[in-house]
């Protein structure tokens, strides 16, 4: 048994409509390793129950697994909107979400996620960054405006296989997400702390403004 292996069992059982996401997911849809799956859902869920926020806002929906973890925290009444550029994933969500029982909880948006959050004029508690590494500092400042003091921004894949630690990797997006990482050491406006779990997730705290910071100037 392996290390992943290991936590997953100690991790109680993944919940049959996660399980057959993540099965459909694997059987459908390219690219599905970049589905949240056991392991990091509960982390998010974890989170989520810890915070109870009443907004939550996701960039990057995929199949649907983190918002259906996500969600599972809100506060009563609470909603998830999350959004998503590809259409063709767009219904495959859907039906998950209903299977689920969170159709009314989650709120699916489909298109450029900045163009649509200046449009949703909300405030949230709550925000997940999972989607183009190379647009995730704009993603960031746009999250960032919208959380409100006191709330919590986190984003995934940042340690991007490692790559980020190995300076023989120079690929644009391990090379973005170096900068990226800096940026956000740099900002004076969020507490941090980065969990290893799987790629690496940054977890942001964000202040009360009483400091400058050149990254949202």
């Amino acid at each position: 048994m392996d290390r992943i292996e290991y936590i997953s069992t100690h991790l109680g059982a993944e919940s049959d409509v996660l399980k057959e996401l993540y099965r459909q997911t694997h059987l459908k849809v390219a690219n599905p390793h970049m589905i949240s799956g056991h392991e990091q859902g509960r982390l998010l869920s974890m989170f989520s129950r810890m915070i109870r926020p009443e907004k939550i806002l996701e960039i990057g929906t995929f199949t649907g697994y983190s918002a259906i973890c996500l969600a599972e925290g809100l506060a009563p009444g609470g909603k998830l909107y999350t959004i998503e550029q590809n259409d063709e994933l767009v219904e495959m969500a859907a039906s998950f979400f209903e299977k689920a029982g969170m159709a009314d909880r989650i709120i699916q948006l489909t298109g450029d996620a900045l163009e649509i959050i200046p449009e949703l004029n909300m405030v949230f508690d709550m925000a997940f960054i999972d989607a183009a590494k190379r647009r995730y500092a704009d993603y960031y400042r746009k999250a960032f405006n919208t959380v409100r003091e006191g709330g919590y921004i986190l984003i995934d894949n940042i340690l991007w296989h490692d790559k980020v630690v190995d300076k023989n990797f120079h690929d644009p997006t391990t090379l973005l997400l170096r900068e990226f990482n800096d940026l956000i050491s740099n900002d004076l406006l969020v507490d941090k702390a980065i969990i290893q779990n799987r790629d690496g997730m940054f977890i942001l705290h964000k202040r009360n403004k009483i400091d400058n910071s050149p990254f949202h100037t």
